[in-house]
């Protein structure tokens, strides 16, 4: 029974498949894994592995503060023991880096990749080497390797895509079928074993966006260390992309401030193919990571914001610029400037334009009557409403001169028919005159009155001033013609005096010839007519009887002396078409000069015809 006994005990021990498995490892180098264990694990585990350090910067390592507990005869028959944990330093699920080594208070605990490199090798130290600053790791030399890590001793894996063709189905390995055919497989490779089920929960994301087991990562870990195909990313690339950023930045504010959004989206878009392109070189050629991320978004971040800010305080400068403008150019003119991109600059160009001059008569009595504060206001409130139809007509305000405006039409932007929207324009600021001195109307003074000259000619059109102020205006002849014109109102006795160059093409225009004046810096004398109103008083029957009738008058002008009669007929007719003429007729007596040229009398084409419908 003795005898029988022993065997029994004996046939016990060939069940004990620890020990079955012990022996298999101790014909050849196993290394075995542990893991961190967490707060219900065992204390950590010592590893085989010798440690050199070159430096203090140990201390950065990952702290292993469990492990998983090993069999004591699996642990006695290891040739090494690693850390399986592939990174406990990713938070979003994807395996970037892999700790070479842990420190625990049982030592330092190499990797499992590190470990099994350290087995097949036949080494027995790992030296790991600090940085300049002694606050990190930098290099983890084994045998003649050196290692490039991160500052916590993690690896930078250098991924390649997943080869199935790399496995071994466990299936093979139980088949002795297929044991010649594994066994060549196997035969001079480090080996690695593990679990490929998903039930397992040992499936990783890799930066390739694939789904691979954690023992593949650590196999891949011993290929880059083997190729030297490791990844680089120093404090050089760092202040390369803060460079870039600054690059970026800089051609996307130079493109917005210089040539607008359009030119600073195309220079952003090149810098970034730029980066993107020299970023992709240096990973495929020489590995260097490279993190085109920071300089394109900030440089499109930067661009956003100087969007904004162009938006809220340029484009809020630009609308205030626009306010005030539309003040002196019609809406419509400008939003036709603004549609073509009008350029402001200085210089013009020369357009026939027609050129208004207003100015209210007898303003030196008028200012002496009332105060100060009330003349401003008097005199912004009917400027306010003659502006309005300058604009209304499509005219352009030059100036303000003291109780004067000047105005002309044709420029920016031509018009069609711009002489004829200067009569009409003259001839609605008579009226609107006209309403506001009987609303304003106090006793105290007597009715407003304006003098208004218009004459049409080639100016100069542009941007006049200093390079950083400046106006839209017009220079010219014209311009001198048009404000003697103006002053020739008194001598003429009527409010609206237009030359010969306006009426001509505004044939529609009720006018009368108001004879050729003598006009001061101007050599040769210039006809003018007076203007009397639109098309509709042009075509009344009392118009056109005072037209036959001044007519006849102008045609004995300098011929006869008596013309009483023929003055009190224009008189009579005139007071029925506009009260304005009564005057104008007073003073006609005294202007004979006025209308006779070289000895005879000057005639008035338009009329004439005029007389010849009317007939």
């Amino acid at each position: 029974r003795t005898v029988r006994g022993a065997t029994w005990l004996s046939n016990l021990d060939q069940l004990d498949y620890d020990r079955l498995f012990a022996a298999s490892m101790g014909a050849m180098p196993v290394v075995l894994g542990t893991s961190d264990a967490g707060e219900t694990g065992n204390p950590p585990i010592a590893g085989m592995a010798g440690f050199v350090q070159v430096g203090t910067a140990s201390g950065a390592l990952p702290y292993l503060t469990s492990s998983t507990a090993l069999v004591p005869e699996l642990y006695d028959a290891a040739a090494g023991i690693g850390g399986i944990n592939v990174s406990p330093l990713n938070s979003d699920g994807v395996i970037r880096t892999v700790p070479l080594a842990w420190r625990s208070d049982a030592g330092f605990l190499p990797g499992l990749a590190l470990e099994a490199l350290r087995v097949a090798l036949g080494e027995s130290t790992v030296i790991l080497i600090s940085d300049e600053t002694d606050t990190g790791i930098r290099t983890v030399r084994l045998g003649g390797y050196d290692i490039p890590t991160s500052e916590n001793g993690a690896l930078r894996v250098h991924y390649r895509l997943d080869d199935p063709g790399l496995y071994v189905p466990a299936y093979q390995l139980l088949d002795p079928a297929f044991e010649g055919q594994v066994a060549d497989r196997l035969a001079g490779h480090i080996v690695f074993v593990g679990a490929s089920a998903a039930g397992l929960l040992d499936i990783r994301s890799t930066t390739l966006g694939a789904q691979v087991p954690g023992v593949s990562i650590h196999a891949q870990v011993v290929e880059q260390i083997l190729l030297d195909r490791h990844l680089v990313r120093t404090d050089a690339q760092s202040g390369s992309e803060i460079l870039l950023f600054v690059a970026t930045s800089g051609l996307v504010l130079a493109g917005l401030m210089v040539f607008g959004p359009l030119a600073s989206i195309a220079l952003g878009g090149l810098a970034g193919a730029g980066t993107l392109a020299a970023s992709w070189y240096l990973f495929s050629r020489q590995g260097v990571l490279l993190d085109v991320t920071f300089p394109m978004v900030g440089g499109f971040l930067v661009f956003s914001l100087l969007t904004v800010f162009r938006f809220v305080v340029t484009d809020r400068e630009k609308r205030l610029i626009r306010r005030s403008f539309s003040k002196y150019v019609a809406p419509a003119i400008l939003h036709e400037i603004e549609e073509r991109g009008h350029d402001l600059k200085l210089g013009g160009e020369m357009r026939d334009v027609t050129v208004l001059f207003s100015d209210i008569r007898d303003f030196t009595p008028l200012s002496a009557s009332m105060p100060p504060e009330a003349l401003v206001t008097l005199l912004n409130d009917l400027f306010s409403e003659l502006t309005e139809e300058i604009l209304v007509g499509r005219g352009t305000v030059d100036k303000y001169i003291g109780d004067s405006i000047m105005a002309f039409w044709n420029a920016p932007l031509e018009i069609e028919d711009h002489r004829r929207a200067a009569c009409l324009a003259a001839l609605r600021m008579r009226e609107r005159l006209g309403a506001f001195t009987e609303s304003t109307a106090d006793g105290k003074r007597g009715p407003i009155r304006m003098a208004t000259g218009l004459a049409s000619g080639m100016a100069c059109v542009g941007n006049i001033g200093s390079r950083d102020r400046f106006n839209y205006s017009a220079v010219g002849d014209v311009v001198n013609e048009t404000a003697r014109i103006e002053a020739a109102c008194r001598h003429v006795g009527y409010d609206i005096l237009a030359s010969e160059s306006v009426v001509r093409d505004a044939p529609d225009m009720a006018r009368l010839f108001a004879g050729r004046l003598d006009l001061k810096g101007i050599k040769a004398r210039v006809g003018v007519h007076a203007l009397i109103g639109d098309h509709t008083v042009r075509a009344s029957r009392a118009f056109r009887n005072l037209s036959v009738a001044h007519e006849t008058l102008v045609a004995r002008l300098g011929a006869e002396t008596d013309l009483t009669g023929a003055i009190d007929e224009c008189k009579t007719l005139g007071v029925a078409v506009d009260p304005r003429l009564e005057e104008f007729y007073d003073r006609i007596a005294g202007r004979t000069a006025d209308f006779v040229k070289n000895g005879n009398v000057t005639p008035d084409p338009q009329a004439a015809l005029m007389t010849a419908k009317t007939q």
